[in-house]
């Protein structure tokens, strides 16, 4: 059982006996009364978000998933693909099973894949990922790392600021809960 205290994304449980995972919430005290904790849910299933409110200390059972770590490979019109490293048995999952994940695939990068009912239905990845950035304006000597910040386009197509002093073909370490910047990777 889990608590609205332990909220956090990417949390699977079951909401009206159906499975749903956390998109996003937000824990808010009114005025008056006790407080609440407002959901944006994804259905493992379907794909539908739901938005919902819950009294804060509701409690939720956990659905039954299992996670297997897989290696994706590529994607193409069919799909995303992923392969066990173990068995070589491949899957291939749709766009919108990605959530915003999608973005930070490299090939051969190690993810968790979740199944619920032997069915492959969403991805978890790192905290952080090393992408090189493919499309900047050009860094300039006096640029400092504090200050200012442009936009950078990384080898996934993600797009996120950065300080001034970062080039093309640099490496850089993006948060993957915030999408932010945290720092360059030398080689």
């Amino acid at each position: 059982m889990v608590s609205t205290s332990d909220f956090k994304k990417g949390l699977k449980l079951l909401v009206d006996d159906e499975p749903y995972s956390i998109i996003d919430f937000n824990h808010f005290k009114p005025g008056k009364g006790n407080s609440i904790t407002r959901t944006k849910l994804k259905h493992l299933i379907s794909g539908s978000n739901l938005e919902k409110t819950f009294k804060s200390g509701e409690k939720f059972k956990q659905p039954d998933v299992e996670y297997n770590e897989m290696d994706y490979l590529y994607n193409d019109d069919t799909g995303y693909h992923f392969m066990n490293p173990e068995s070589y048995d491949q899957i291939a999952m749709a766009e919108e099973d990605l959530t915003d994940f999608k973005d930070y695939l490299t090939e051969n990068m190690k993810v968790k894949v979740c199944f619920y009912n032997e069915r492959a239905v969403t991805i978890e990845i790192p905290l952080t990922v090393e992408l090189e950035v493919a499309d900047t304006e050009p860094g300039f000597k006096g640029n400092t790392v504090t200050g200012g910040t442009k936009p950078a386009t990384l080898q996934t197509g993600l797009k996120v600021n950065v300080p001034l002093h970062i080039n093309i073909g640099d490496t850089l370490k993006i948060n993957t809960l915030t999408g932010e910047y945290l720092e360059r990777v030398s080689k």
